[in-house]
């Protein structure tokens, strides 16, 4: 028997945006952040290593042009009617001299069939002239923003050098909103010092955000970020999920997630080679086949314990 979505799923968002089927493919612009280059900070995120997201054609010595076209043949040897996003998604995509940001998206758009824009990008980095650009440009063509948000809780992102604020997330959250674009945001679940009630009350104020759609992970520890050599000198700080108990928990978010929030996915899977724990074995069509079956057995449903 099929069991049904018991949540608001992404791939509606997109059949009601489009009249086609679309697919991302993923950009690497050669952009960097200002927790990497010393304005705000260096090393990065203590758990990123981009390596983890990029596909192989993914390299920076690649005009963005040439990563799309790469991208467009892959997809169109088996969907050849297929439409495009570029997913600008590697590192900070709205940081540097605005005319340069503006020129490599242009370049993405002129590829042909690519008909929209997917823009990663941090809350501390949306200056308002690129925003006016992107609200004219949403006029035009398809555009989402999407903001790395990964906690709610300012000592966390503190703790994993982010370089902003709660705060700094609600200011560029609403502002995008209120220039008409589709906000996507992106959490972490399981980050050190967060607990199930800290995280029940992260879902709330997710919720209480303009977005349009969410992607949420799980903590994973990957080699060579500053987050696995902490692991390795302090293990007990971590709390890492097994996939029943992460099920759980990522229902119990759910469940206080406003009904019109779009979820477009629930776990990250990183390379092997990388991957230090955890290590479920499971694809990520096979996690959410198991969570939405879960969700049916407990009777859960998205929203249910939203506040109203």
């Amino acid at each position: 028997m099929a069991i049904p979505y018991l949540y608001t799923e992404y791939g509606e968002f997109l059949r009601r945006a489009f009249p086609f089927k679309v697919q991302k493919i993923s950009v690497n612009a050669g952009f960097t952040c200002p927790n990497r280059d010393g304005t705000k900070g260096w090393g990065g995120c203590t758990y990123c290593n981009n390596q983890t997201f990029n596909p192989a054609y993914c390299r920076t010595e690649k005009t963005v042009a040439e990563q799309l076209e790469e991208g467009r043949r892959f997809f169109g040897r088996k969907y050849p009617e297929m439409k495009y996003l570029a997913y600008f998604q590697a590192y900070t995509n709205t940081y540097g001299e605005v005319d340069d940001v503006v020129r490599r998206y242009e370049e993405a758009l002129a590829v042909p069939d690519v008909v929209g824009l997917v823009i990663g990008t941090r809350p501390d980095c949306m200056p308002q002239p690129l925003l006016d650009y992107l609200a004219e440009l949403n006029r035009r063509v398809f555009v989402m923003v999407e903001y790395g948000i990964e906690s709610a809780d300012d000592a966390t992102l503190a703790r994993i050098n982010r370089g902003h604020t709660w705060g700094e997330t609600e200011e560029a959250v609403g502002r995008t909103a209120e220039a008409g674009i589709p906000v996507g945001g992106h959490v972490i679940l399981g980050l050190p010092g967060e607990g199930h009630e800290d995280l029940m009350r992260q879902a709330v104020r997710i919720s209480g955000l303009p977005l349009t759609a969410l992607k949420i992970h799980q903590l994973q520890l990957i080699r060579g970020t500053r987050m696995a050599r902490e692991y390795a000198e302090r293990p007990e700080d971590f709390h890492l999920y097994g996939v029943d108990e992460y099920i759980d928990l990522a229902i119990d978010y759910v469940e206080r997630l406003r009904k019109d929030l779009y979820l477009e996915r629930f776990v990250s899977q990183s390379p092997k080679s990388l991957l230090i724990a955890p290590d479920w074995g499971l694809k990520n069509h096979e996690f959410t086949a198991r969570l939405r079956l879960r969700m049916a057995e407990r009777g859960a449903c998205q929203g249910r314990l939203a506040e109203r």
